[in-house]
């Protein structure tokens, strides 16, 4: 049941799966070095476009160092492996997305993450955000409502031999109170309203990325900062589109 959350340390699994590759065979990581380094450049160009709604002029140095050893092929079906790395969102099933590479490294950059944060992450879908995240901070907490999608993302995390990512089955928008608090929390699904249970279980001093407005029509990304005081602020930055944020109502 959903409202009944599976933890699964993605480092104890070490499952193949069928739908999604399993690893870089002979040769591939040249096959997509080209493509990889053209995504790298549109995330650039793209960053230096947006810099007066971002406020960013530039991403930092670690978050392009994880976006180009994260795999992004090893996270799309196979039939979409040949756009892996173009920089747009691509379905991966089940009526859900992997988010476009610049909204990736621009939400990752925007929490400011240290190597020692704690972070969570609300909305696994293949476990691509969670995979860049891993590469930055030490812990990286991932809740997916979608059980067979989590399932699937905790299979590929592990294959790929992440070792600090732990996932979820169960409804994120009452966040992780068992791991709570953390020092980074990012959404990666439109929500109607900010769960205040997220609010709760931010740090002091931590961020709080997450996309709100109409669903299927677009959302604004919003990057909610929490103060030494607890006395939280909230800056709009871009307009952007994710698939609804879905509760467990029952």
């Amino acid at each position: 049941m959903l409202n009944q959350f599976l933890s699964v340390r993605v480092g104890v699994l070490a499952l193949a799966f069928s739908l999604f590759g399993t690893g870089f065979a002979s040769g591939q990581q040249d096959r997509y070095s080209a493509q990889l380094d053209g995504m790298l450049e549109d995330i650039i160009a793209h960053t230096r476009a947006t810099r007066v709604e971002t406020g960013r002029e530039r991403l930092s140095d670690r978050v392009m160092a994880a976006m180009k050893s994260v795999p992004r092929h090893r996270f799309v079906p196979e039939a979409q492996e040949s756009y892996a790395y173009d920089d747009r969102a691509l379905p991966i099933g089940l009526g859900q997305t992997i988010s476009q590479p610049f909204i990736v490294a621009l939400m990752t950059d925007l929490l400011d993450l240290k190597p020692a944060h704690k972070v969570l992450e609300v909305g696994t879908g293949c476990g691509y955000q969670a995979a860049v995240l891993a590469q930055i901070a030490r812990e990286v907490y991932t809740i997916e409502i979608v059980e067979p999608l989590a399932k699937l993302a905790a299979e590929r995390l592990a294959a790929l031999g992440y070792r600090n990512i732990v996932t979820r089955s169960g409804d994120g928008y009452q966040g992780w109170p068992e791991q709570a608090p953390f020092d980074a929390i990012i959404v990666t699904a439109g929500a109607a309203e900010v769960p205040p249970a997220l609010i709760t279980q931010l740090k002091p001093g931590g961020k709080l990325l997450i996309p709100v407005g109409p669903q299927w029509i677009g959302q604004d990304l919003l990057v909610i900062s929490k103060d030494l005081n607890g006395k939280t602020t909230t800056r709009n930055t871009l307009p952007v589109r994710f698939v609804p944020l879905t509760r467990d109502k029952r």
